[in-house]
């Protein structure tokens, strides 16, 4: 495990039983509180990011908004908000999704991301990859390039990668953590 690994994974908080029984909750806040951590999870993303060739990053609602803003102004790059279905003013692209649930929507302005952009999605988490998928197909729709999708952590027993191969389409997708 490299020393940004053990940095990460040592400021994540496991919550038992939440938010139901059963399910241990993996909170991030222990290491947004923590600045030489939050630092270095910024910094990595914006290396991904830069690497990879991005003109923007995606954040999506609600902790990947909190992850991609700073590594948007670190890389100098363009953020844009996916948010819940519903939360944005003006036309918007929206995507269905299923849920282990039910299904949800997320969408994004239609105006903000061009055939010229080359997008990296990033969240906090990718678990059954659900999220992701459909912010790949957002990403699509409005013309953008898709250049790969970064995740703090991957929760690997839950098998989002597998998912996420297809709709890829040979993008990468990077975490820095599998839990």
């Amino acid at each position: 495990m490299t020393d940004i690994q053990e940095l990460l994974l040592s400021r994540i908080r496991d919550v038992p039983d939440h938010p139901k029984s059963g399910v241990v909750f993996k909170d991030i806040t222990p290491l947004l509180a923590d600045p030489a951590a939050f630092a270095a999870l910024t910094e990595a993303l914006a290396e991904i990011s830069l690497r990879h060739g991005a003109t923007r990053v995606v954040g999506l609602e609600a902790r990947g908004f909190i992850l991609a803003a700073p590594v948007a102004i670190r890389a100098g790059l363009g953020f844009v908000p996916v948010r819940k279905a519903g939360k944005l003013p003006g036309a918007t692209l929206r995507q269905a999704y299923d849920l282990e649930y039910g299904t949800a929507e997320i969408e994004v302005h239609a105006e903000d991301l061009t055939p010229e952009d080359r997008v990296m999605v990033i969240d906090d988490v990718l678990a059954t990859g659900g999220t992701a998928a459909a912010s790949l197909e957002l990403v699509r729709r409005a013309g953008a390039q898709v250049a790969g999708v970064a995740v703090l952590m991957e929760l690997g027993f839950l098998d989002g990668r597998a998912k996420l191969t297809q709709e890829l389409g040979g993008a990468p997708l990077e975490a820095l953590l599998t839990v």
